[in-house]
């Protein structure tokens, strides 16, 4: 009931409001988002690297409503990887794109051109894009726009939600690729998907098992510590060395196990969220874990 509450909220501007203007919000954002400016993404992407970690950086920003907010976000990736490209990480720090910021929801071609212009930013710094995934009603065109753009970058990746009755078939569709797995932070219908955690939790290790035996890289977001536990043995099932895939984590979230992953060998990518665009980005953290806010709660108590 509270994580549906909190992903309504989530697109809601009354909420956005209120939230926002709460004198502690700007505490607690300050745990999961890396700073508004490219400046203070870089900033953190230096401190993690600098600590063995590898990142991928999303421009916080969805579901924009105009060409010129389209075009803006598309130039903030350039300019990020511009200013990526003087510390030679490479692959080592990544982009993470949600199609609907730079404009797919107007029209699907100029988010595909806008797409390759930070594809081919990404390849001039050595860097790569991973698609993220994003409400269900999505996921149709952001799987057309990968092929689209696979073509002639086909280090290009993508978010896929255990959450989603199809995720499975699009795992095998996808098996050769770059495919990040994760749970799922969108609302979703019964008629589309698992409405609890077990469920999703059940097939995220149906989606793993397809990945880890597939030819590409899969990228195991999560931080549970028995999906991570259930991805590494997958991985000894099917004779992949640990840089044959990655776990992935959120930016302030169990930062110590993260520390603890790469101590023991594994690849670990910090997503890291910059920007002043934060708010549904916010909330999904809310709403994926009650201990995010408990945390929310005492902030605003002081």
């Amino acid at each position: 009931m509270l994580r549906s509450l909190l992903l309504a909220s989530s697109r809601s501007p009354l909420m956005r409001k209120a939230v926002s203007e709460l004198p502690a919000t700007r505490r607690v954002v300050d745990r999961f988002v890396a700073g508004e400016t490219t400046a203070d993404a870089i900033t953190v992407v230096r401190r993690l690297t600098g600590a063995g970690l590898t990142v991928t950086i999303d421009h916080l920003g969805e579901e924009v409503t105009d060409q010129q907010t389209a075009v803006l976000a598309t130039k903030a990736y350039v300019t990020l990887l511009d200013a990526l490209k003087p510390l030679g990480l490479g692959q080592r720090a990544e982009v993470s794109v949600k199609l609907s910021a730079i404009g797919q929801t107007l029209d699907r071609g100029m988010a595909l051109d806008h797409a390759r212009q930070i594809c081919a930013a990404a390849r001039a710094c050595g860097s790569m894009v991973t698609l993220d995934m994003e409400d269900h009603t999505t996921v149709d065109a952001t799987l057309e726009t990968l092929q689209a753009l696979r073509a002639d970058y086909p280090e290009t990746g993508v978010a896929i939600q255990s959450c989603l009755y199809r995720s499975e078939a699009d795992c095998r569709d996808l098996a050769d690729a770059r495919v990040r797995l994760v749970k799922g932070a969108y609302r979703v219908p019964p008629s589309h998907g698992y409405q609890s955690k077990a469920e999703v939790d059940r097939a995220y290790v149906r989606c793993l098992r397809v990945l880890m035996a597939g030819t590409g890289y899969p990228m195991v977001a999560t931080h549970d510590d028995r999906l991570i536990a259930i991805a590494e043995v997958l991985a000894g099932q099917h004779g992949r060395d640990r840089d044959a895939y990655e776990f992935q984590m959120l930016y302030g979230v169990r930062p110590d196990r993260q520390r603890e992953l790469i101590e023991s060998g594994a690849r670990v990518r910090v997503y890291v969220p910059y920007g002043d665009d934060w708010y549904g980005y916010f909330m999904r953290r809310l709403a994926e874990r009650p201990a995010n806010v408990a945390f929310f709660l005492r902030a605003v108590r002081g």
